[in-house]
């Protein structure tokens, strides 16, 4: 019994964040109220799009609203796995589900056209397109990933509830815009990226994140003091801490763009752009706002 309260309460958010829970149960929720319409509808769903859509959101619950965060806030190195889920990993998971025909069909039929969609649509629809376009992405997604590891503004973000949300929040959906857009389901003549410029987007990041590990790794000065000021959650040296988060930031965060590539490889192989499952087409989407 304390062994399973103990394992209960590791589960449990470090610090609670109604926005970080609210948007894990809302897409699980509108996620399995899709999945059992389609089922209803007699439409295949499959085994594994739905496996990989709710392992992606139990990734972003685990490491954001369970005792995992306490570990990111004080050590680098689970930091830089905190942030290799939110903007790798689980937005990974969750566009290779291509769950957006399941989510929609999750919303109450009462909230499809709701007052004003139309006016929202118009204001979006250019900022969206401006972060799809493939040479924004690509920008964007290094970007951030250097501007929160700017030492200062890093020693900011670690010290401030609201600026270390934010952080998090920004890493999440920038991870989500990206690999949507490289792993998009449709096929360049359904209006999808092509492929050339889907592998050109996912090989150019590569270069930049394998740089600025093998800064982090090598580097042989401590970077980032504020876990020297705040202390860390394990007796490990400054320097091994930043060497582990260097090695993360570098070589499975270049992998998932190497995983991401063969991807694409084998949707144009397929000469469909059936990337996703196998799962049948018709399912599959990714509209425009």
């Amino acid at each position: 019994m304390l062994e399973f309260e103990r394992t209960l309460g590791v589960l449990l958010p470090w610090e609670f964040s109604p926005s970080w829970i609210a948007a894990c149960l809302l897409a699980a929720g509108l996620y399995l109220r899709g999945l059992q319409r389609h089922r209803h509808q007699g439409r295949t769903v499959g085994f594994w799009r739905p496996f990989a859509f709710l392992l992606g959101v139990g990734a972003v619950y685990a490491v954001t609203q369970t005792h995992y965060d306490y570990l990111s806030q004080y050590m680098f190195f689970t930091h830089r796995a905190q942030h290799l889920a939110l903007h790798h990993a689980a937005p990974f998971l969750i566009a290779l589900a291509a769950p957006l025909p399941v989510l929609a069909a999750g919303v109450p039929s009462r909230l499809h056209h709701p007052p004003g969609r139309a006016a929202i649509v118009g204001i979006l629809r250019p900022a969206y397109r401006l972060l799809q376009h493939p040479a924004m992405a690509p920008l964007l997604f290094v970007g951030l990933i250097y501007f929160w590891l700017i030492p200062e503004i890093h020693f900011d973000a670690m010290l401030s509830r609201e600026l270390y949300q934010i952080m998090n929040w920004s890493m999440l959906l920038d991870g989500l815009l990206f690999w949507f857009l490289v792993l998009d389901p449709r096929t360049p003549q359904q209006g999808g990226l092509g492929y050339g410029m889907r592998i050109l987007a996912l090989l150019v990041v590569i270069p930049p994140q394998i740089l600025l590990g093998a800064y982090l790794t090598f580097s042989e000065n401590v970077l980032f003091d504020v876990y020297a000021v705040c202390g860390r959650a394990w007796p490990l040296s400054p320097l091994t801490d930043q060497q582990l988060g260097g090695l993360i930031t570098w070589i499975p965060a270049s992998m998932m763009s190497v995983a991401g590539v063969l991807i694409v490889i084998r949707s144009i192989l397929s000469g469909k752009g059936d990337t996703h499952l196998g799962e049948p087409e018709q399912e599959r989407g990714v509209p425009q706002p």
